[in-house]
């Protein structure tokens, strides 16, 4: 087992890796921003190392300064969390040139995942079905308007080495093709610094089905069933559960399996998530791979009672799984609302500011994953996102009221600062949130 970990993260996901290495019985280290000076995750590590100013790539993304930090601090281990440069295979290679274990999969498995069109031909080979459209990047606007029209509209323009939700345009017009195109590969330069665009048949009315893995190095695979995120605001998560109320036993084992199979066959190690959408007809398209922990895995501790970021660090220091397949049973039904520093009523504007009120819930199977105290400073430079809430209950009824009750206890309040703890509870009592009629379009049908 390691002996330190250092922590190459911030918010939130830093003091959640923090308290699972304290568990775990390893010294932790934290990295922290100028900005960030006074956070929770910087007083709850064993040791903090300021590694440069406010703004993420002079601090958070500098790979120099962490990998530094590390070899200070007599770090055996980096754990990434999500986001910055967890999915950043450059930082896994440096990290293993200076010696210290990347708490993920190998760097070259990672790029290869990490590559929207590298993973679409992996998986493709793996047998898991593709949405229709190309697999290698597009090389034209004749050869985009080739496929759509193989293909038929609406299709969607995708960045090969996109995320979170950007480098993405929907066109359903042979008209604004070209443009879109134009426009797709301009804004994957300037945010991912590679032009590549894929093209696929765009799924009106889908939902967004992930299924969790854990894979070691001695050839153990398992899936821990599936979560629902299609509430959705610009193609990033605002809710999600498991299991999912479209998926039934049958199907649950078919992705299942299937997504342990590609792990397996592309060599994959440690947590991960493999990305579906589920269409109309129920059918499962493959969409793209996750290679970190997720910021939903708080709904899938919680209906199987396994921790995955003790898993993780424990496959990440060469041990087996502690369990099986057939040892995970997925129990009652768990929900996750993010709460942001956003204001709903401006498109989710980004709304930071002091909160100086913040009194979270609690009560019976209520979990709250924050780094947020009364007085705490929301900076303006990093993810909007102040808290988790994450419920269990017996079923998803019983789910849905308790999050009702614990949004309503949540006070989170500070001048000039607004979130979305009020567009969750209208959500929570929408009529088709509560009969499991969820689609990825649900905001855009839907006043909340």
């Amino acid at each position: 087992m390691f002996r330190t970990i250092l922590v190459a993260n911030r918010g939130e996901i830093a003091l959640r890796v923090i308290r699972a290495c304290r568990e775990l019985g390893i010294r932790s280290v934290a990295v922290y921003s100028r900005a960030d000076a006074d956070s929770a995750h910087v007083r709850a590590a064993d040791e903090a190392v300021c590694v440069g100013p406010a703004a993420p790539a002079r601090s958070y993304l500098h790979i120099p300064n962490i990998v530094g930090a590390a070899l200070k601090t007599g770090a055996d281990a980096v754990h990434p969390g999500y986001g910055f440069l967890s999915e950043n295979p450059d930082f896994a290679r440096v990290c293993a040139e200076e010696g210290l274990a990347f708490i993920g999969p190998p760097p070259d498995v990672m790029a290869a995942l990490g590559d929207k069109s590298s993973a679409r031909r992996l998986i493709g080979a793996a047998g898991l079905p593709l949405l229709p459209g190309t697999v290698e990047p597009v090389a034209s606007a004749e050869e985009a308007a080739a496929v759509a029209d193989r293909i038929g509209y609406p299709v969607i323009l995708k960045a090969v080495a996109g995320g979170g939700g950007r480098g993405i345009t929907v066109v359903r017009d042979p008209a604004d093709l070209p443009r879109a195109l134009r426009t797709t590969r301009a804004d994957a330069q300037a945010l991912f610094r590679d032009p590549s665009v894929y093209l696929e048949r765009y799924l009106e009315g889908a939902r967004h089905i992930e299924v969790q893995v854990v894979c070691d190095d001695h050839g153990n695979a398992v899936h821990l069933g599936e979560r629902d995120c299609s509430v959705q605001r610009r193609n990033q998560k605002l809710v999600e559960e498991s299991p999912s109320p479209a998926v039934d036993d049958a199907l649950r084992e078919r992705i299942g399996q299937e997504a342990v199979r590609a792990c397996r066959e592309v060599g994959y190690r440690g947590v991960g998530t493999m990305e579906f959408l589920l269409d109309a007809e129920g059918r499962h398209w493959f969409m793209e791979m996750n290679t970190r922990i997720q910021v939903e895995h708080p709904v899938t501790e919680m209906v199987t009672d396994i921790d995955l970021v003790a898993e993780q660090i424990r496959v990440a220091a060469g041990a087996p799984l502690s369990f099986a397949q057939d040892d995970v049973r997925l129990r009652g039904h768990a929900i996750e609302c993010r709460i942001n520093a956003e204001d709903p009523d401006r498109g989710f504007a980004p709304a930071p500011g002091r909160l100086d009120r913040f009194e979270p819930p609690g009560g019976p199977w209520v979990r709250v994953d924050t780094h947020c105290v009364a007085g705490s400073e929301v900076p303006p430079y990093y993810d909007s996102m102040i808290a988790k809430v994450i419920v269990w209950g017996e079923d998803r009824d019983a789910a849905a009221d308790r999050m009702r009750r614990a949004l309503e206890e949540f006070r989170a309040e500070g001048p000039g600062t607004r979130t979305t703890l009020g567009f969750h509870l209208r959500l929570i009592d929408h009529a088709e949130f509560r009969r499991g009629r969820v689609t990825t379009d649900f905001l855009a049908r839907h006043t909340v």
